[in-house]
């Protein structure tokens, strides 16, 4: 049962990978240089401005081209460091804009979708949008939920509840762990921007801390309030002083700046060990001192374009498109206001070629730093530059932005009306210099990922290695294998599981399963439901289906062929999945796997707890599978596939062990597939009812 149940989820994990992944290739003559265009006229609306006496600053701009208006509210607070609370500004930002102690959270709601406008709040401010008949109603909302907030207890319960399970299902995402790790020694655990949250800390929260944290830190004293769109400048200074004015003030604000922790003194390693990673995370990265305002800023920007800001981008070219490392390898060099910014070049590659990605990320850093850049390329690069920043001028939001920008960094006033021509006096000599003064010689190369299959050849690169836990603490190099008790076989492996679950008996009554799980897909904004059915000894089916979407997925065998379906299109199964699945004797393969088959290859550790390591032939196929050592459970399963002409490793994680009619069956299962990741949960399991032949038709 658990190795039809995989096969399954590994197709299911591939086809969206495929439906996700695609990619647009274009074909462009660079022999010729383009000719120049005349130089675009950048006009701004300079904003009108005033102060209210509670210290809100407004900015107004007036712009009658369409009947529109947005608002934009930005509360400037300094890097807040919440210690063994942090979390709360979370908490409390999930909060804000869900009704008033006026108006009912969903009376508010339905307010603003019958005006047809956009209104949302976070910890650093809100944001309104409307057309211009409804503009001082939705003003008035707006004043009203961020001075009048209705936060009540069960509110906090609700979303405080919601972000600790955020936080366990991004417990093995190896995005989280990296940001979590790189953050804490960029900046250090007790800095602003290098805390980190857990469970522990949301716990410590209270909903008296959070009506605290509100009166303290979300007030006028510091606060920006961008008008634009078609409004008169003397009827919305009226509003925003009937609607504003009374915004309390009289809290005083005082957050010292911290500085950043000190960057390497030498060029290192910082490797996490995750061992369910199939992929490696790569991020070279050094701190920097770079201001929007320093001299430097325009040419950072296009250097850093050129090493790694798209297709045409060295690191790009050399790591997708030379090597087939990754699916994209970028960089990225921040400027920050308080001097706190952060360099980083990235990208997610295949555990076999981890150091020969970390010997190219290195190479095109002193490439671009030595060698002279191309001056087509250089062209390319502000070319881009020009046509991004001509087409978000079309953007309310991002002309509120360039005025807030110029208000919070110090910024002179002519900044983007002579932005284009700061991009085009950057010459090749610029690049090289900038290149040199922020790209260090001595940076981090945070890696997470599957040390057992990486780090023997990360050692030879010569790089010293210096080892964190998921948590940014110093750690001892892990121990990927332990000594095997005398005399144990991978038969005897099985056996235990077999017992451990259930017994031999008990296994062969059953005859049918039927699993209803809910889906989490980070960053899907819907939870779909998969149903899986099976019968012995080899029929399956398994269904996707989502709330008003219908099925998206549906994969079916009934013993002798088989089909996968999606988006309407039914497409045969393949021969030789046909012949493996017919092959199949029972719905446990522990009860009838050929001993001449498998291997017992190690003790390992998995999710920090010791697994055995039994591997299983099928033909030339081989995959993993890894039985607790304490319980006997399956905890893990591995195997290695071809999809879009490279190779995919799809790792299963089973975990939550509950009896059903005598039978231990893992209710939480986690499927990674290259860079995607999939959580099922259980919440029905049936034996021997609820499946018939029927269901395989």
């Amino acid at each position: 049962m658990k190795t039809k149940y995989n096969m399954n989820i590994k197709t299911f994990s591939i086809v969206l990978l495929t439906f996700l992944s695609f990619g647009l290739h274009a074909q462009l003559d660079r022999s010729q240089m383009p000719k120049a265009g005349p130089e675009p006229e950048i006009k701004l609306d300079v904003p009108t401005e005033f102060t209210l006496k509670n210290g809100l600053q407004v900015l107004v701009v007036e712009n009658h081209k369409l009947p529109r208006v947005s608002y934009s509210l930005r509360i400037d607070n300094n890097p807040i460091a919440t210690g063994d609370k942090a979390g709360i500004e979370s908490i409390l930002g999930a909060m804000l804009g869900n009704g008033t102690t006026t108006i009912p959270k969903d009376q508010f709601n339905e307010e603003v979708d019958f005006l047809g406008a956009n209104l949302s709040f976070g910890f650093s401010g809100g944001f309104a949008s409307t057309l211009s008949k409804y503009s001082e109603r939705i003003m008035e909302l707006m004043a009203d939920a961020a001075i009048n907030p209705l936060l009540t207890e069960e509110e906090f319960i609700k979303e405080r509840d919601k972000l600790i399970e955020n936080i366990k299902s991004d417990e093995k995402n190896v995005d989280a762990i990296s940001s979590r790790v790189r953050d804490v020694l960029a900046y250090g655990k007790n800095h602003a921007y290098g805390e980190y949250i857990t469970e522990e800390t949301i716990n410590n929260v209270t909903f008296k801390d959070v009506l605290g944290f509100y009166e303290k830190y979300f007030n006028p004293n510091s606060a920006y309030l961008v008008v634009i769109g078609d409004v008169k400048f003397k009827d919305v200074k009226k509003q925003i002083k009937k609607y504003f004015g009374e915004w309390d003030n009289s809290v005083e604000i005082d957050i010292p700046l911290q500085p950043a922790a000190p960057n390497a003194q030498y060029a290192q390693v910082n490797f996490v060990d995750n061992p369910s990673s199939t992929q490696s995370s790569i991020f070279v990265t050094n701190n920097v001192d770079l201001k929007m305002s320093d001299e430097d800023y325009h040419a950072a920007l296009i250097t850093n374009n050129i090493l790694g800001g798209g297709g045409s981008s060295y690191l790009f070219k050399n790591l997708r498109e030379d090597k087939g490392y990754t699916y994209g390898a970028y960089s990225s060099l921040r400027a920050n206001r308080y001097g706190l910014g952060r360099f980083n070049a990235t990208a997610k590659v295949r555990n076999e070629v981890t150091d020969s990605a970390v010997v190219e990320f290195l190479k095109e850093i002193k490439r671009i730093k030595t060698e002279p850049v191309d001056g087509q390329l250089l062209a390319d690069a502000k070319a881009q530059y020009v046509g991004n920043f001509i087409m978000g001028l079309e953007r309310p939001q991002t002309v509120a932005n360039y005025a807030l920008n110029i208000k919070l960094n110090n910024l002179p006033q002519d900044f983007y009306t002579t932005y284009l021509q700061k991009i085009n006096d950057v010459s090749l000599e610029d690049v090289t210099r900038v290149a040199n003064k922020y790209y260090s010689d001595n940076p981090r190369i945070v890696i997470v990922g599957k040390g057992s299959e990486v780090l023997d050849n990360l050692e030879k690169t010569g790089l010293p290695i210096l080892y964190y836990d998921k948590y940014a603490n110093k750690t001892e190099k892990p121990v990927f294998t332990k000594p095997l008790p005398e005399g144990l076989t991978a038969a005897d492996v099985m056996k235990k599981y077999v017992s451990a679950v259930g017994g031999e008996d008990t296994l062969k009554a059953v005859n049918t399963t039927l699993i209803i799980s809910e889906v989490t897909i980070p960053g899907a904004p819907f939870k779909p439901k998969a149903i899986q059915k099976q019968m012995a000894p080899n029929k399956s089916s398994m269904e996707i289906i989502a709330e008003g979407m219908g099925t998206l997925m549906k994969q079916n065998f009934d013993g002798q062929n088989g089909y996968m379906m999606q988006q309407g299109q039914k497409i045969p199964m393949e021969a030789k999945d046909v012949e493996s699945s017919k092959a199949k004797k029972g719905l446990f393969p522990e009860l009838s796997v050929d001993v001449a088959d498998i291997t017992l290859e190690s003790m390992v550790s998995v999710e920090g707890k010791d697994a055995y390591k039994v591997k299983v032939m099928k033909g030339e196929e081989a995959t993993y599978r890894y039985y607790d050592v304490a319980t006997g459970y399956l905890m893990r399963t591995e195997s290695t596939s071809e999809a879009q002409g490279q190779s995919v490793t799809t790792v299963t994680d089973y975990s939550n062990y509950k009896a059903v009619d005598g039978v231990m069956i893992p209710h939480t299962m986690k499927v990674t597939t290259g860079p995607q990741s999939f959580t099922f949960e259980a919440n029905e399991v049936k034996i021997n009812e609820g499946v018939s032949a029927e269901d395989f038709n």
